[in-house]
């Protein structure tokens, strides 16, 4: 039980810092096309880059061991987040993945589908945490 816990964190961890990582690299299309379709122009670059840090906190957290669970809860609530984003009208399940040479973006389900992966992976960690202290 222990080592699939500490293998799930380590899973979710590298996959938050993959995704923290990207928000510090320039526009997202995501974050772009949010400001755009909402009106609320500081989900670029201001949400963006928050959301990397509390993403890369998460993963760091995910990493120590009696700090884990606080390290997944925050995950679920970030992907959470990213989720209800997914669902709404303002994003979609066929998000932005990048910027078309025309202006325009190219549009994919993949992102959903990761959220939805590593939504789960964050509930298996917060519950096996939980179960190895008992």
């Amino acid at each position: 039980m222990k080592k699939l816990l500490l293998l799930l964190s380590i899973i979710l961890a590298l996959f938050l810092i993959f995704m923290g990582v990207q928000k510090f690299l320039g526009a997202n299309p995501v974050f772009s096309y949010l400001a755009e379709t909402t009106g609320f122009a500081l989900f670029e670059p201001v949400i963006r880059i928050l959301t990397g840090v509390m993403e890369i906190i998460a993963a760091l957290l995910l990493l120590w061991p009696t700090k884990r669970k606080y390290g997944a809860l925050l995950a679920a609530a970030i992907i959470g987040g990213a989720l209800v984003f997914h669902l709404s009208p303002f994003l979609g399940i066929n998000a932005p993945v990048a910027f078309a040479p025309d202006g325009s973006y190219v549009k994919s389900s993949m992102l959903f589908f990761m959220a939805i992966g590593s939504f789960v992976v964050a509930l298996a960690v917060i519950s096996l945490d939980r179960k190895s202290r008992e």
